[in-house]
């Protein structure tokens, strides 16, 4: 029997009085933020809720993700996290699939006004029951009338609450991810999963007990940073310092101020930072505290790595993983030297090898084959989809839908993502999905979507379209709609209007001679 939020409880009750979140001037230590996750898992059974629900969550990187995220695995429930980028049509459609009983969602601002998106998806879910607005004040009335608050909800609520333990395998969190063929899927995750993969992270890394603090740049409710920064640095004490929204010069300060152990980030974060180690930045401070930095998401340019060794001294240890891996599965070892474009070996307790189309294991060294998973990190299977869960999983195995190579010392390194996939900034982009929701524009008729390469992003979103016959539309007038539509990382920012597409003589879209 287990509970995630073990990882959180036991440091409690070790450093109480350790900060446990930082967020410019807010402080909590770990008794702090236990105490509220315990108000929470209260309030939820309170309301009705039962061990197994799901329960989603939207909130950017401040102190409540934690404590609603801990809260809702202590009442034996599951954590749906959401991007808070979503627009109220997808909030919609994660709430309907994940059947959440119970909804939890961060006003925003009036640039992301997050609390009026999430209620009308909300309001379009029937099937979930509760909505609770997270208010930046928590005395603050709510902005949204006739909604509760969760300083409102949480009056009067104990601080005290005995977890639900659960079977091992029992699911933890439902991560949402893309495909290539269809809707988003939630990728279920496991208490043993999730405290594995957290426990493995302190391993790799050197992780010891109520040492390290982090700079929290990466989105908690994506796999990465949820996992390496939240759930690994808890289970040691670690203090997070929180950034809301990536921005390097800020992200410089805290490196500084906050005297940070341990970086984690996507490729496009560390060339920010680089750019932002100005004259006036104590680099030395920097370089004397920090002792991790990692990257995934993508591989690293060369330039990086030797930059950042150069300026702090530091190696940067390249990873791989997906949500459906918990999420790391491959990680580069410290004690070694740089394999630069290499995403290293299999972490602790897990087996990598590389397949064909038919299953079949390629063995050879440099050949070319999709990178397959085994081992205590891979999910239960995608919520609700078993035929989906089928095409990926066989006799343990996960395929990635990544191809990759094997270098003669058995590294691994990444050489196609999968079809089609864009990474803008750290976050999979799947062109199907934004092909469909152009193609719901009264004006387009047919869509083609490719990534092209970008100086910060790495990949930009670019659409090509074609029009009705007798209809009108501009370039800019289907970004701006598409920008209503869809996640600010999801829509285009390139539209070109054309009067054709290259295909096949079957009619496949030939994408490669798009740019």
């Amino acid at each position: 029997m287990l509970n995630l939020s073990i990882l959180l409880e036991d440091s409690a009750r070790n450093y109480p009085e350790r900060a446990a979140v930082v967020l410019g001037g807010q402080r909590l230590t770990y008794a702090q933020v236990d105490a509220a996750a315990n108000q929470v898992a209260n309030l939820l059974v309170e309301r009705g809720i039962r061990p197994g629900d799901k329960v989603a969550l939207s909130c950017p990187n401040l102190p409540y993700f934690p404590v609603v995220y801990y809260g809702i695995l202590k009442a034996g429930a599951v954590v749906v996290p959401l991007n808070v980028l979503l627009k109220g049509r997808e909030i919609a459609y994660h709430l309907a699939d994940s059947q959440a009983k119970a909804y939890f969602c961060f006003e925003g601002t009036a640039e992301l006004p997050m609390g009026a998106q999430g209620h009308a998806g909300f309001g379009q879910s029937a099937g979930c029951e509760h909505f609770v607005l997270i208010t930046a004040d928590p005395a603050a009335a709510s902005p949204i009338d006739g909604v509760e608050t969760l300083g409102q909800a949480l009056a009067g609520q104990a601080p005290v609450f005995e977890p639900v333990l659960l079977p091992e395998t029992d699911p933890a969190v439902v991560l949402y991810t893309s495909g290539t063929t269809g809707q988003s899927k939630g990728a279920e995750l496991s208490h043993s999963n999730l405290v594995l993969n957290a426990l493995t992270c302190n391993r790799l890394f050197g992780s010891k007990p109520g040492t390290d603090t982090h700079l929290l740049v990466l989105p908690l409710f994506h796999s990465f940073g949820s996992t390496v920064n939240m759930n690994a640095g808890f289970s040691v004490g670690a203090t997070l310092v929180l950034l809301p929204r990536f921005d390097a010069a800020a992200a410089v300060k805290l490196l500084e101020s906050e005297n940070v152990t341990f970086f984690a980030g996507v490729p496009t974060m560390y060339w920010g930072l680089l750019n932002a180690l100005t004259d006036d930045v104590d680099v030395a401070r920097i370089a004397a505290n920090m002792r991790v930095a990692v990257s995934g998401g993508s591989s690293l340019p060369v330039e990086i790595i030797r930059a950042v060794k150069e300026r702090l001294g530091l190696t940067i240890l390249e990873g791989y993983g997906l949500s459906e891996t918990s999420p790391v599965a491959t990680f580069s070892q410290p004690e070694a030297d740089p394999r630069p474009g290499s995403i290293g070996v299999p972490i602790w307790g897990v087996e990598v090898k590389l397949i064909d189309e038919q299953w079949n294991t390629i063995e050879g060294a440099d050949e070319i084959g999709e990178i397959a998973i085994r081992g205590h990190n891979i999910m239960r299977g995608y919520l609700g989809r078993p035929e989906a869960t089928a095409e990926v999983i066989r006799d343990g195995w996960f395929r990635s839908g990544d191809l990759g190579r094997r270098d003669k010392d058995g590294w691994y390194y990444v050489v196609d993502r999968a079809k089609d996939m864009i990474i803008r900034g750290g976050f999979n982009v799947y062109p199907r999905e934004i092909e469909e929701v152009l193609m719901t524009h009264p004006a387009v008729s047919l869509a083609a979507v490719i990534g092209v390469p970008h100086d910060s992003h790495g990949e930009e979103v670019k659409a090509f379209v074609i029009l009705k016959d007798g209809v009108s539309a501009t370039e800019d007038e289907l970004i701006a709609w598409g920008r209503e539509q869809m996640a600010a990382y999801k829509y285009p920012r390139l539209v070109a209007i054309v009067e054709s597409l290259p295909m096949t003589a079957t009619g496949k879209l030939l994408k490669r001679e798009l740019s």
